[in-house]
């Protein structure tokens, strides 16, 4: 575990070990500054700071009793007996002196530590361990516990008795409880993969969820992009299905299941065992969206399909049964391109057309050459439809591939490919059908001709799933050996691969092919990857052709601050970047192109034009004195409102006071500018730097540039020993640094604009910072020249587009 106090983080280990780090200084420490044995027979299990004692910590052990420790001198100073139960959390009161220890039997101990005194107890035994404990800090005598069975009690520190009870608050064991300083606000977090926000304003003083955040609580089995790749459905072993947004997390939400939680608390069960069954398959449509239902999924040994309306976020009335014979699970699912329709197949090969709005069989599929009445003689692994509602194509786990005439229900035509068929994809537009055998080969047929166009080689392990890109020309599947493998259809080649340290599960890309979204072995996040191959070419490509080229990468982090860390393989040669990157971490520059500063407009336009600005708001007539003088006595304006009185004879000295403050404050932001830019400058990280001046306003930079000036008409050997000359020496490297990183393009522009009209005469009169201005030159030549010519390319293009008659 690890627990953060003041400028230390402790780490304790299984072994009785805790090791201090410190983290606040220049540099990083890689050892620790200190440690603590606290031998063999004490297990810590949990670590807490006593409000008011000075570099003292509590920990507790898991055979029960829990030591004082100063972590400054490693002595331990005291050591409390416990009450023969694991210690699982320990907390600190507003009280001076008090604590609240909560026990692995349910048990929960409010003690007095000055004096080793137990001040009160409470019990909930039937709720589990005492996982989590919180101490209300607005003037009401509250505590909140939280069990492993998810339940959230409150206690009366008054009357020593229970308060109220949050059935139910999660469906896993609690982990953390925090009630925010002097508000009556409880946030708690669960296994459950949730955080909840509960406030207490009832007039009884029960609490009543305010707002909360959740996800999988369990690995997601399937995933796809919805809403033109703004949102994306997922269906995960929690038997939950989620329309995540990938632009707003407050927009992300479980689709309803109707009254789940009533249900539940009816029958006295948990919510999980009402919810349907986990999705193994999903299909949707946003063509019919606002009509009627546009999703339907497949249920783990189920034989029934259910719809759902992503327009009202729940389930819909209807209940697809096939009719056959024999109640089968149902296995896979389509729905046509216009929306009307969806097709459901069974485990038992059978395969059955439903109308959408109205739940009605629409026919089924039926092979006449078999011997029993179905459409398949096996289990059918996958269905698609066409664009134009004309065919329907299904594949077999026994390897055939068939194409029915959609209205009339026949069959058309059938290929068998010899081996059993695991999964399909299938790409609309151009008609291709991607399949994938049991060898990991994947298998491409035109479903028109019914022939065999593309074949790739290169998994070693069971391959989980496969992708079109919305082109048609990439397909991209992933498999468990851990890699992810994009094939160029038209090039009939492996152009990239990387592999995760985590094996993937289900992928989908986004329409805009942009974003790749990916699931992994157990893990209940939905991973975001950037496709970079759209903003680089590609230079590898032969590399990766043969197979043996593999990108190492590593998940991407909830932090941005964390970077993955990407490894070649044992038999890569090339050093450049994989195409695709974590999409949370992709904080470098894109090659060839800029990043903007994300100020306002008039923000740096106004450095531009401040000549023009100060003209505009120059007073047309100077203020006049009045012509009598009031008869009350003058005061001095004050920031406080206070009213100073002051003799008439020291207005004088008022103006030298105020002009002194004035210059010292110009002093003081010079002082700060010069030692930011210097400091930066030698480490060559100026994004503090930038940072500052992207905070002043256009005036203060404008005074920030000008303090720098050199005025006197000194003589080149005095003017070397100016420190305004280092400093704008600092700047031109500033400058150089920024356009070459090709940072806040628009924002240094109109700075380097600013700042050459003020210094051009002194950087004209010194040779050094002639040299500096040529190399800035030079740089800023170099980038422009990329960008305009993308630009006049882009012009151009775009011309040709709309002079073009179709």
């Amino acid at each position: 575990m690890l627990y953060l106090f003041g400028e230390y983080i402790l780490s304790a280990d299984i072994k009785g070990n805790v090791f201090i780090w410190s983290f606040r200084g220049a540099e990083p420490n890689i050892e620790p500054v200190g440690n603590i044995s606290l031998g063999d027979k004490f297990t810590p299990t949990c670590i807490m700071h006593p409000d008011t004692y000075l570099n003292k910590v509590i920990i507790g052990s898991e055979e029960g009793p829990f030591q004082l420790w100063n972590i400054i001198t490693k002595k331990k100073l005291y050591e409390f007996k416990g009450w023969n139960s694991s210690v699982c959390c320990c907390v600190s009161s507003p009280a001076l002196d008090v604590v609240a220890v909560g026990c692995s039997d349910g048990t929960i101990h409010v003690h007095n530590i000055r004096y080793d005194e137990e001040l009160m107890s409470f019990n909930h035994q039937i709720r589990g361990a005492v996982t989590a404990l919180s101490f209300r800090t607005d003037g009401q005598p509250l505590l909140a516990s939280g069990g492993s069975s998810g339940v959230i009690s409150i206690w009366n520190l008054d009357k020593r008795r229970l308060h109220s009870v949050i059935r139910e608050a999660h469906d896993g064991s609690i982990v953390s409880l925090h009630f925010f300083a002097n508000e009556p606000i409880l946030m708690s977090s669960a296994s459950d993969n949730s955080i909840k926000m509960w406030i207490f304003d009832t007039n009884d003083g029960d609490a009543r969820l305010l707002r909360f955040r959740s996800g999988h609580s369990a690995p997601p089995r399937c995933i796809r992009f919805y809403g033109n790749g703004k949102c994306i459905l997922s269906a995960g072993q929690d038997r939950a299905f989620r329309l995540f947004s990938v632009i707003q997390d407050q927009q992300s939400r479980e689709l309803s299941q109707r009254h789940v939680s009533k249900r539940a608390k009816k029958l006295r069960v948990k919510e999980e065992e009402i919810k349907l069954k986990p999705v193994i398959a999903f299909d949707c449509a946003e063509i019919r969206a606002r009509d009627w239902c546009n999703v339907v999924t497949c249920h783990t040994d189920t034989p029934q399909a259910y719809v759902w309306r992503l327009q009202n976020f729940v389930i819909g009335e209807h209940i697809l049964t096939p009719s056959a014979g024999t109640r089968s699970p149902i296995k896979a699912c389509a729905i046509s391109a216009c929306g009307n329709f969806t097709f459901l197949g069974t485990e038992g090969g059978w395969i059955e057309k439903f109308n959408l709005q109205s739940g009605i069989s629409r026919g089924s599929y039926i092979d006449t050459s078999l011997a029993i009445k179905c459409a398949h003689d096996g289990e059918v692994i996958g269905l698609a439809c066409d664009a134009t509602n004309g065919s329907l194509i299904s594949a077999g786990y026994g390897g055939d591939i068939k194409v029915w005439d959609f209205k009339s229900c026949k069959l058309k035509s059938r290929l068998d490919i010899g081996k059993s068929v695991t999964k399909i994809a299938y790409h609309r537009t151009n008609g291709l059908l991607a399949t994938v055998a049991d060898d990991m080969v994947l298998i491409l047929f035109d479903t028109v001709a019914m022939k065999m166009v593309r074949k790739f080689e290169g998994h070693t392990d069971r391959i989980t799933d496969l992708c079109f890109s919305e082109d048609g020309k990439w397909l991209i599947s992933s498999s468990m050996d851990g890699t992810l493998r994009i094939w160029d259809i038209s090039l009939a080649r492996q152009i990239d691969a990387m592999r995760a340290d985590v094996s993937i599960t289900s992928l989908s890309m986004s329409p805009n092919m942009d974003v790749l979204a990916t699931t992994h072995v157990d893990r209940n996040g939905v991973y975001l990857w950037i496709n970079q191959a759209l903003f680089s070419p590609s230079t590898n490509v032969d590399n990766y052709a043969s197979g043996k080229h593999v990108r190492n990468v590593c998940l991407p982090t909830v932090s941005s601050a964390e970077k993955s860390e990407e490894e070649p393989t044992h038999n890569s040669e090339d050093s450049k970047q994989c195409k695709i990157k974590p999409y949370v971490i992709m904080d470098h520059q894109i090659p060839n192109l800029i990043t903007l500063s994300l100020l306002p407009k008039s923000q740096w336009q106004s450095l531009t034009n401040l000549d023009i600005i100060k003209v505009r708001n120059k007073p047309i007539e100077p203020p006049k004195k009045p012509e009598k003088a009031p008869f009350f006595l003058p005061t001095v304006p004050s920031l406080s409102g206070e009213i100073l009185f002051e003799p008439l004879d020291n207005s004088k000295e008022t103006d030298n006071s105020s002009e002194h403050a004035s210059h010292k404050k110009m002093t003081d932001l010079s002082s700060h500018f010069s030692w930011l830019l210097q400091s930066c400058g030698e480490t060559k990280n100026y994004s503090a730097f930038t940072d500052y001046l992207k905070g002043l306003s256009p005036s203060s930079l404008d005074m920030e540039l000008r303090v720098l000036q050199i005025i006197d008409d000194d003589e080149p050997e005095n003017l070397e020993q100016r420190p305004e000359l280092h400093s704008i020496s600092l700047l031109l490297d500033y400058f150089i640094h920024e356009l070459f990183c090709r940072n806040n393009f628009e924002f240094v522009q109109a700075v380097l604009k600013l700042f050459l009209k003020i210094h051009g005469e002194t950087i004209r009169r010194h040779s050094m910072l002639q040299d500096k201005v040529k190399k800035l030159l030079d740089v800023q030549s170099l980038v422009w020249q990329k960008i305009d010519k993308m630009f006049q390319s882009a012009r151009c293009m775009v011309t040709f587009i709309s002079n073009s008659q179709f």
